[in-house]
């Protein structure tokens, strides 16, 4: 190959994300980004071809959801921009730190419909709609702030991703001087007064309550501790799950979309909500909202003003708020412990809870487990216990089907040798079952735990709630153990739940990914 003299841009950038700790890029390469991947073979970073856009996108949000630092992607003008705003749309709603950085026509010549290759009239505005910052660079030294900004927004504000793109022109450009990490800001500190005046009402309260979501992710020693002194029970949102040992005495987990959590929270004289904007597909009862008796902690300063009203607002960091008030919560005498009545489950929730139990069973508790838009997956949000962090991804706000197999994969690259799962559905997994080429490239043993019940079974259901004839939910399915084999992936369908547990095992042990196929038979059987 020829020498250069000089770096080019998209050179620089490779080796910029390099100083800011970047150690994975997932991506596809195409005509207009290749300059950014001029680099990539000398430098330190992996780079993880993924078999569509969407996938790579998951694979950034899982990456950064399993290991607290931000996911990485490369992507192409135009379609590769359009591909990936779903998964970024998803990383906004969870509060993902996903960095997505793309190329863009030539700056003297886009937005100006002359049918270009992938040309898009405002691609920056596309991306704009589902991320906390966007940038368009037209120097240098423009992609240089960028990056910048991307990374002092990931250490020190609410997670969300952010877009960078490059034109063509600047990609090729030489690149200059000054291309080194700088120094980043921590989160903000939280207001001593405040946390003490948290800290006096906490004391004060006959029945204090605490709620985790995923921004408490990093705040569960706190958390408990000021629990056990206050014997306060605490339930944890989709996203906090694993904040706090589901087995801890004081832990009832995610039972918010239960009746019986509004009424623990008119009857609550302190509710500590950490880390959590308590919407919609938290509970599932938009028409409802606190408006008295809570404070709250969280990065976002919006979140402390809407729906639910505020009593003692607190911006700044959830572990050291929460050790702050800590410092000044009395212990009081009495048993540490909480019980919440779920109710009966129905024939479904039995039937599912049996199967997740024998799954629960059998991984390894550090597992990292990701989860898709599933029944299965809807009961796991309420039984399935989790005891550590960062060890249950859901699509919680988005709710984006075929979300769990490149998450999966995202988190194998983050987390290592730490075991991953995937629990999905047989419709969700046909949204991005080419990822399985990905995961048996690289030999990843990831545990695919697909739910057949051939049909849209929640969206059937929920039909048949609201008096509609169930129609368009049904279809009919690939063979899915030619398929998996077909991508060099193993596959098993057990026959029982003795046979399932089994699968586990051997699938734990499997050189590469293993798709198990479970249906209701098999509970039956």
């Amino acid at each position: 190959m020829p020498q250069r003299a000089e770096l080019s841009t998209g050179e620089a950038l490779v080796g910029l994300l390099e100083a800011y700790g970047v150690d994975t890029i997932f991506g596809i390469p195409g005509v207009h980004n290749v300059e950014m991947y001029r680099a990539l073979p000398r430098s330190g970073i992996r780079h993880v071809l993924a078999r569509h856009e969407q996938g790579a996108g998951f694979m950034a949000d899982g990456y950064a959801r399993a290991t607290a630092r931000p996911g990485v992607c490369f992507t192409i003008t135009g379609p590769g921009l359009t591909n990936i705003l779903t998964p970024l749309g998803q990383a906004w709603s969870d509060s993902s730190n996903v960095l997505v950085i793309s190329s863009a026509l030539d700056i003297r010549d886009s937005a100006q419909g002359r049918g270009r290759l992938h040309e898009m009239i405002d691609q920056r505005g596309g991306a704009a709609a589902v991320t906390a910052l966007t940038f368009r660079c037209h120097t240098p030294k423009d992609l240089r702030d960028a990056v910048a900004a991307a990374f002092a927004h990931f250490a020190s504000q609410r997670p969300r991703p952010v877009y960078i793109e490059a034109p063509l022109d600047l990609l090729k450009e030489p690149a200059g001087e000054g291309w080194t990490a700088r120094g980043l800001p921590k989160r903000p500190a939280p207001n001593a007064g405040q946390t003490a005046a948290a800290a006096a009402r906490l004391n004060a309260a006959k029945k204090p309550l605490i709620l985790l979501g995923g921004g408490a992710l990093g705040a569960g020693k706190a958390a408990v501790g000021i629990a056990e002194k206050l014997k306060a029970p605490i339930i944890t949102t989709t996203a906090g799950k694993g904040a706090v040992p589901t087995g801890h005495p004081l832990c009832l987990g995610q039972v918010m979309a239960r009746g019986g959590f509004w009424t623990l929270v008119a009857e609550s004289d302190a509710i500590l909500c950490v880390g959590s904007e308590l919407s919609e597909t938290d509970h599932w009862n938009n028409a409802l909202a606190i408006g008295k008796n809570l404070i709250r902690i969280d990065l976002d300063p919006a979140v402390m003003a809407r729906p639910h009203t505020a009593d003692i607002a607190i911006l700044g960091d959830a572990r050291e708020a929460l050790e702050l008030i800590a410092k000044d919560i009395t212990d009081r005498k009495g048993k540490a412990a909480a019980s919440f009545d779920m109710g009966e489950p129905d024939a479904l929730r039995a039937m599912l809870t049996k199967v997740l139990a024998v799954i629960r069973k059998e991984l390894p508790e550090e597992t990292v487990i990701c989860s898709d838009m599933t029944q299965i997956a809807y009961a796991a949000n309420e039984v399935f216990p989790v005891s550590m962090p960062r060890t249950w991804l859901h699509p919680v706000g988005f709710g984006t089907l075929g979300f769990g197999l490149p998450v999966g994969i995202g988190a194998k690259f983050g987390v290592g040798d730490r075991p991953v799962a995937v629990l999905i559905g047989d419709y969700g997994i046909q949204y991005t079952v080419n990822e399985l080429g990905t995961a048996a490239e690289h030999k990843l043993p990831i545990v695919i735990l697909m739910w057949n019940n051939n049909a849209l079974g929640e969206i059937r259901d929920d039909m048949v709630r609201k008096g509609i004839q169930p129609n368009a939910v049904t279809l009919m399915n690939p063979d899915f153990q030619a398929l998996a084999r077909a991508y060099g992936v193993n596959a098993e369908q057990p026959k029982d739940l003795k046979a399932l547990a089994a699968a586990i095992a051997r699938a734990l042990k499997a050189e590469g990914p293993t798709l198990i196929e479970m249906t209701p038979r098999m509970v039956a059987g």
